[in-house]
């Protein structure tokens, strides 16, 4: 059954962050400019942050979000200061200026401060403030969950992504910035880096990468035209990384196959080394896995494929179809990210290696999964659901791949989601119904048993003679998901419910196996 969580586990602090406030509704994010300078030697950041906005209601106070100890220094709006009222993270901006519906508006907030230091990057993030092997500065942010706020100020929520932004950050000498997007110039006077996002951003794949890089690139034909893949690494790796980030340009092809034309052509691609394991920043992946093979070396699903393709440059780089292109509206609904990003390094192998790899891999995986909570966590509280969204969510798109029975239906599918949903923020709601009307597959029940509780279906048989009774247990109302069953090496399906049905067959019910491609568990009873 699924796991409640009750509402006095929340704060006001959750319920600020994570829901759409009335100061968030009236108006619409179109531009951001951040302008920062990093001082990496004191661990200190400043600058501000241009906002414009399209009024959607005559209102007068706007919240903007900023954890700290970063404060806000003071807020402007055509020339004049603004009363600011702080809520711990939330801060609430008395506008002078009439709010005039349908009109373009700027604020301007300066701020300043010591960011929180990141204690676990990318999980527990913040700033990254290291040193590479040459003892110069390298530094790097992360802010999944936590929320871009730790390091700047905007509209922390996932509902409304800004049309566009320019990234104008000042680091000392030395040293180069990589951010989102496109480099514009760079200011030889002041060492300032100005980047350009063409497209909708989310407000935590926007990211800061300070260090001593080098870059090399090249261009890939891919199915909207040419795209530029760039790469920046530390110095000293750059024959590692020419090898081992050929495996980008492979990424990039399977994912192209299987979901549709890369979403950011005019942003291009970006690997970005970074002093923590990786994330997946939107046109600026972050890269550090050691250029190795893997997970950190390893093999999560013990399968052995998990050791031909390098887990980071796949895994982050998946995300510019499923958390950057479709983006969740609320994290409890971070499955549509993790699932689905999760399924894409079985999707990889498939591509480049064929079906077996990829079924032996994703089954690997189950040995990953908890069911300790639902996948799906509360809303409007900025709280995720349970780990299991990767290796569960991944195993769920992959019964959904043997219900569909069609390898080419199912691509199209998952294409039309990257089309239909493009540059779009979601809900699990929204994917789970559009999965439904075009697999044509009663598939709510499945959802609601693999995301919404912790349970397990256990197939439950008894064999007489040549007939097979059988049924589910701890499954919810209506489960009848099909699976295939092999009896002397014959495939048939059955579709069992929660009560008991027999079937007849003819050959021996003795050998009979159930297809591990399902993700269930099976009991013979007497």
């Amino acid at each position: 059954m699924a796991i409640g969580l009750s509402a006095q586990q929340f704060t006001e602090q959750d319920t600020l962050r994570g829901s759409i406030t009335p100061e968030r509704t009236w108006w619409d994010l179109n531009y951001y400019h951040l302008d920062i300078e990093v001082r990496p030697a004191d661990k200190f950041i400043s600058g501000s942050n241009l906002i414009r906005y399209k009024v959607l209601e005559e209102k007068k106070v706007l919240q903007v979000d900023l954890q700290p100890p970063l404060i806000i220094d003071k807020v402007i709006q055509d020339g004049k200061k603004l009363k600011v009222t702080s809520n711990g993270n939330a801060h609430f901006i008395k506008l002078k200026k009439k709010q005039k519906k349908g009109t373009f508006n700027e604020i301007v907030v300066y701020y300043s401060g010591h960011p929180k230091e990141a204690v676990r990057a990318p999980w527990d993030g913040g700033f990254s403030w290291k040193k590479d092997e040459n003892g110069k500065h390298f530094v790097a942010t992360s802010c999944q969950g936590l929320g871009a706020s730790v390091w700047w100020p905007n509209k922390d929520h996932m509902y409304d992504e800004v049309d566009s932004m320019a990234i104008s950050v000042k680091v000392p000498k030395g040293l180069m910035n990589i951010s989102n997007g496109r480099l514009r110039k760079v200011d030889e006077n002041t060492n300032t880096y100005h980047w350009f996002v063409a497209n909708p951003i989310n407000n935590y794949g926007v990211n800061v990468n300070i260090g001593d890089y080098v870059h090399f690139g090249e261009k890939y034909k891919g199915e909207n035209g040419i795209l530029d893949m760039d790469y920046y690494v530390l110095r000293d790796n750059l024959e590692k990384a020419k090898a081992q980030f050929r495996q980008a340009p492979m990424t990039m092809r399977a994912f192209e196959h299987w979901f549709g034309p890369y979403p950011f052509y005019e942003d291009s691609f970006k690997l970005v080394e970074v002093p923590y394991l990786g994330m997946e920043h939107q046109s600026s992946v972050t890269y550090g896995n050691h250029y190795q093979n893997g997970y950190l070396g390893r093999d999560l699903s013990g399968s052995g494929w998990g050791l031909l393709f390098d887990f980071l440059i796949i895994h982050e780089s998946g995300h510019e179809w499923f958390a950057n292109n479709i983006t969740n509206i609320d994290i409890a609904d971070m499955w549509v990210h993790e699932g689905f990003t999760s399924y894409s390094e079985n999707l990889y192998l498939d591509y480049h290696f064929g079906t077996k790899a990829s079924e032996e891999y994703v089954i690997g995986l189950r040995k990953n999964i908890q069911n300790d909570i639902p996948v799906i966590g509360p809303y409007n509280v900025n709280k995720e659901g349970s780990s299991d969204m990767y290796y569960k969510g991944s195993n769920l798109l992959h019964n959904i791949r043997q219900l569909v029975g069609d390898d080419e239906k199912w691509r199209q599918i998952l294409r039309g989601l990257n089309r239909d949903f493009y540059h779009q923020t979601v809900t699990s709601a929204q994917i789970e119904q559009y999965l439904i009307d075009k697999t044509g597959l009663d598939l709510n029940a499945i959802f609601n048993q693999y995301l919404r509780t912790t349970m397990i279906p256990v197939l439950e048989y008894v064999v007489d003679g040549n007939t097979l009774e059988y049924r589910y247990a701890k499954v919810v109302t209506d489960f009848e998901m099909p699976i295939r069953v092999i009896i002397d090496s014959e495939k048939y399906w059955i579709t069992p419910g929660d009560q008991w049905k027999t079937q007849e067959f003819d050959g021996d019910l003795s050998t009979m196996k159930v297809d591990k491609n399902f993700y269930i568990d099976v009991s013979e009873t007497n």
